[in-house]
């Protein structure tokens, strides 16, 4: 077991700037919040108010800091050919499931196995489909297409010995206790460890040169890819599919900057060390019941935490290609998952002071905590301003008709105005500054070229804007059942989810557009000089469901064009093809056992 981690200089420069940088912001906007309000006495809304601004501008800052590092930084350059081990390393793909579609799972194995084979790992690589569903009809049909995906390996002369399928009897600990409990049977008969999600894929030569590097550094024990996603049709999940290629990578960098040995495992498309993770990576029910008892939730932080804390490294390596993984295709779907996320990491307060921790990961729990607490926090903001105007006085705010700005007493609107400049600055400017550097290096041009690539900017800055407020209230209903005492489980991805209508979007959101309908009523009545100031706010809630419903309809053409849409991967077309085939003929081949047990 290693002894220490490795000093790491440029890391802790990366930490001391986007600290300071977060600092400075958040101070500053905290700072002009008291001169607005010196002119008629600071009192204790004054000063609530001033609080809240310093946390919710600071989180900002610090978001808009690891986009600017990673556009000023470069990838690690990758270790360097060394002598490989005399016997390969065995490794295993481990493929957990619960209750999902197992044509849809199986092809994307079939797929990768076929990638393995190109790459050359046919003797190396193993395949262990972990099922943990509950559903029996589920599990009837997981052994039907494991059959099948058995029976096409063999054909193309694979397969045999290599790909296995186990279901639990009991799903104790999750998705944890079901990677755990593989582990602990077999885990010994290998050396490394690829972990993916049901709807994962790999390229074989990604998962080749993830093998290469772990056994380049005998210290690495966890390395975590930048997964891509792949296979979006909706409006909203097409602009997320454009954030996660277009965005997502120079975030990662600059992530990757800060944490450096100490880096993150977002609990699928890495790979880890067996013995180390076997050694660090046990987790224990939590004393007290749900949501803040009971099996960890977000388990992948916390084993990070742990192989980090036996002095192990984990590294995000965002140069890595060939990973990818498919998002939800609409908000609900989206809401359902962060739902679970927000009780994973409002538990990690239990866990942060856990001895022998490293701070770095003692500040990613506290990070992850504040992500969900950010929303509460929003709204209380909003809150007490609104609380602050009406009972310090009515001054008319807006002496001039059509007036989009407040005047604010003894001059006080510049430094308003130019905090809402900042705030909106710092969500702004680093998705600009990211499309010019990707239209200068040449980037865009996987995204249809620098003027598509502005267009899906622009059309996802305004999206994303309009869903922000909803997406809000979403989240803060999550903290506030957790907080209350609310479990929410883990309920099973409902992958595949698509278009939905304005009933279902009602039936999801109508409590947020009631929400919204009763602000701005309140508003008119009490702050009418304010409603059009906090239309962006409330207006998005009322709309709530029409957002809902229009988002996930299906999107063509050029906007949100990704690289993966213009040339998809190998293994992509390949789990595409596949899939198809299978799905054509699923009712008859699923039919048919059922048929011959009602003949017979």
């Amino acid at each position: 077991m290693p002894a220490r981690l490795p000093a790491d200089g440029s890391s802790r420069l990366a930490r001391t700037v986007a600290l300071a940088f977060s600092a400075v912001m958040g101070v500053g906007a905290c700072g002009l919040i008291l001169q607005a309000s010196e002119t008629d006495g600071i009192d204790m809304l004054d000063l609530l108010r001033a609080f809240l601004i310093l946390i919710t501008t600071s989180w900002l800052a610090w978001g808009a800091a690891q986009a600017l590092l990673g556009l000023v930084s470069r990838p690690a350059a990758p270790p360097p050919e060394g002598p490989r081990p005399a016997q390969p390393s065995r490794t295993v793909v481990m493929v957990p499931i619960c209750n999902e579609d197992p044509v849809a799972t199986f092809s994307r194995v079939a797929a990768m196995d076929a990638s393995i084979i190109a790459a050359g790992l046919e003797e190396q690589v193993h395949f262990a489909i972990l099922s943990d569903s509950r559903d029996e009809a589920v599990g009837q049909r997981e052994r039907f297409w494991f059959a099948r995906l058995l029976a096409e390996c063999r054909a193309a002369g694979s397969g045999e010995g290599r790909i296995f399928y186990r279901r639990r009897t009991s799903n104790e600990g999750r998705k944890a206790g079901n990677i755990e409990e593989f582990v602990r049977r077999y885990g010994g008969a290998y050396e490394f460890a690829v972990i993916l999600d049901a709807d994962s894929l790999m390229e074989g030569a990604t998962i080749a040169e993830m093998i290469r590097r772990m056994e380049a550094e005998p210290n690495l024990g966890l390395l975590q890819t930048l997964p891509k996603i792949i296979e979006a049709r909706s409006a909203f999940g097409r602009s997320q599919q454009f954030s996660a290629a277009f965005y997502a990578p120079v975030f990662a960098r600059g992530l990757a900057q800060m944490q450096g040995a100490t880096g993150p495992f977002w609990g699928h498309n890495a790979i880890v060390r067996v013995r180390a993770f076997a050694e660090s990576c046990g987790l224990p029910e939590l004393s007290g019941p749900p949501p803040f008892g009971g099996p960890v939730l977000s388990h992948d932080y916390v084993e990070a935490a742990l192989l980090a804390r036996n002095g192990w490294i984990v590294r995000l390596d965002d140069d890595l290609q060939g990973s990818f993984e498919e998002g939800p295709e609409n908000i609900i779907s989206y809401a359902r998952r962060d739902r679970r996320w927000a009780q994973g990491n409002l538990q990690h307060s239990r866990l942060v002071n856990a001895p022998g921790l490293r701070f770095w990961h003692r500040f990613v729990f506290i990070q992850g905590i504040l992500a969900y607490l950010s929303s509460l926090i929003w709204g209380a903001f909003l809150i007490v301003s609104a609380l602050s105007v009406l009972y310090v006085g009515r001054p008319n705010y807006f002496p001039l008709a059509h007036q989009l700005f407040p005047v604010f007493p003894d001059d006080q609107t510049k430094k308003i105005v130019g905090l809402a400049i900042g705030v909106v600055g710092l969500l702004v400017l680093p998705k600009l500054l990211i499309w010019v550097k990707a239209t200068l290096d040449g980037r865009a041009r996987g995204f249809g070229g620098a003027f598509w690539a502005f267009a899906s900017f622009f059309s996802e800055l305004l999206l994303s804007s309009l869903l922000a407020p909803v997406m809000l209230m979403f989240q803060g209903k999550a903290v506030l059942q957790v907080l209350s005492g609310r479990d929410g489980g883990w309920p099973a991805n409902q992958r595949g989810e698509g278009r939905l209508s304005m009933v279902e979007g009602w039936a999801a959101s109508g409590w947020i557009s009631v929400t919204g309908a009763v602000g701005l009523v309140a508003l008119y009545f009490f702050l009418p000089e304010l409603t059009l100031w906090m239309t962006p706010v409330f207006a998005p809630m009322v709309l709530a469901p029409v957002l809902i419903a229009w988002s996930s309809r299906r999107l063509t053409g050029s906007l949100f064009l990704t690289p993966a849409d213009m040339a998809p991967a190998p293994v992509v077309k390949a789990a595409r093809a596949i899939h198809a085939d299978w799905e054509a003929d699923a009712e008859r081949v699923e039919a048919a056992p059922a048929r011959a047990a009602a003949v017979g």
